[in-house]
């Protein structure tokens, strides 16, 4: 039985949470899930079947909510921000039901994936339906700028996934090349979903730039506490597995840390474990690994680095006046972070 690494310590005050953003944009995020559901239609029956199952599985749509705070935030009165929300969420859905085939994953969100349902071929070919959904979006919109902005992270979130395939396995991967694959695989479409709100508003470049600065910088943070989570008691309370990046020997932020800090025959471990996936079926590599990034004080720092970066975004939003999106901006941040507690 693997033991887990308990990170609850620093939680003394009420926790944060999405309640705020929720409450801000539940009516636009409304209309944005009737989109949603128009917008998977077809007349081929297992298209909206599959696309269904992975956009009701409990995902909490933080990135379309993002684009609809980020237009609050920016003034904006018109509705253009419904479709592109929707956009934002079929990117995301389309990368998920990719990742899923590229990681042989069996779960998304604690239920059957859709690839362990109806098969690679089928997660890959609808995957590509909703992006090309997204493209229509877009199109509709008619904006040169939004097409670019969000055509580019599209493209960005692409070559993610495939450096990660690069550095996959690989003990030798340092921080350095992680933070790259993270910040186009995850933080990119953070980026991108805040920026077109300040576009669709017609704001100034600069508050552009600091939109796309806050999600570039709260996807950072939000994926180095998915790393943490993956090994934490946090994630037994969520109903979730621990140790699935262990399982399939994903190199992320705690794992890079223990390595750097280990000796000879701690990297030894590591390496037979994450690169050659030879692990013990009682668990006991598991909780050897925990151990390792307890002594080692992996989880802490990355959840340490997730604060850096989480700074960063709060400062990019220091140029906008004081508002209820603004707060609730800001929230998310604290939000993101404490997920780790």
């Amino acid at each position: 039985m693997a033991i887990v690494v308990n990170l609850e310590e620093e939680r003394g005050k009420k926790p944060a949470s999405l309640d705020g953003l929720t409450a801000l944009v539940s009516a636009d995020l409304d209309k944005v899930n009737h989109c949603i559901v128009d917008r998977m239609h077809s007349p081929v029956a297992l298209i909206p079947q599959l696309a269904g199952h992975i956009i009701a599985a409990g995902g909490k749509r933080l990135r379309p909510m993002l684009t609809l705070a980020a237009t609050k935030l920016c003034g904006h009165e018109g509705e253009r921000h419904i479709k592109l929300a929707a956009c934002v969420e079929f990117i995301h859905t389309a990368t998920l039901l990719h990742d899923d085939v590229v990681d042989d994953s069996s779960l998304r969100r604690g239920l059957a994936s859709a690839n362990a349902l109806w098969g690679n071929k089928a997660s890959v070919l609808v995957g590509d339906f909703l992006f090309s959904r997204s493209f229509e979006l877009m199109i509709e919109d008619g904006s040169l700028a939004v097409l670019q902005i969000l055509s580019r992270a599209s493209s960005v979130i692409a070559e993610g996934e495939v450096l990660q395939l690069i550095t996959a396995n690989d003990t030798g991967t340092g921080e350095d090349a992680y933070l790259e694959v993270i910040r186009a695989k995850t933080a990119a479409l953070f980026a991108a979903a805040c920026r077109i709100g300040a576009v669709v508003a017609d704001r100034p470049k600069v508050e552009e730039e600091a939109l796309e600065s806050y999600g570039l910088n709260l996807g950072i943070a939000f994926q180095l506490i998915d790393d943490v989570l993956d090994y934490s008691a946090r994630q037994e309370k969520l109903g979730k597995a621990i140790g699935d990046d262990f399982r399939e020997g994903k190199i992320t932020l705690p794992v890079i840390l223990a390595f750097r800090r280990g000796d000879d025959e701690e990297r030894a471990f590591l390496k037979r474990t994450l690169e050659d996936l030879d692990q013990a079926e009682d668990g006991s590599d598991l909780t050897r690994a925990l151990k390792l990034l307890e002594k080692h004080n992996s989880l802490a720092d990355t959840i340490n680095r997730a604060r850096h970066y989480g700074a960063i975004a709060r400062d990019a939003l220091g140029i906008f006046p004081d508002s209820p999106a603004k707060t609730a901006l800001t929230d998310i941040i604290d939000f993101c972070i404490e997920r780790a507690f």
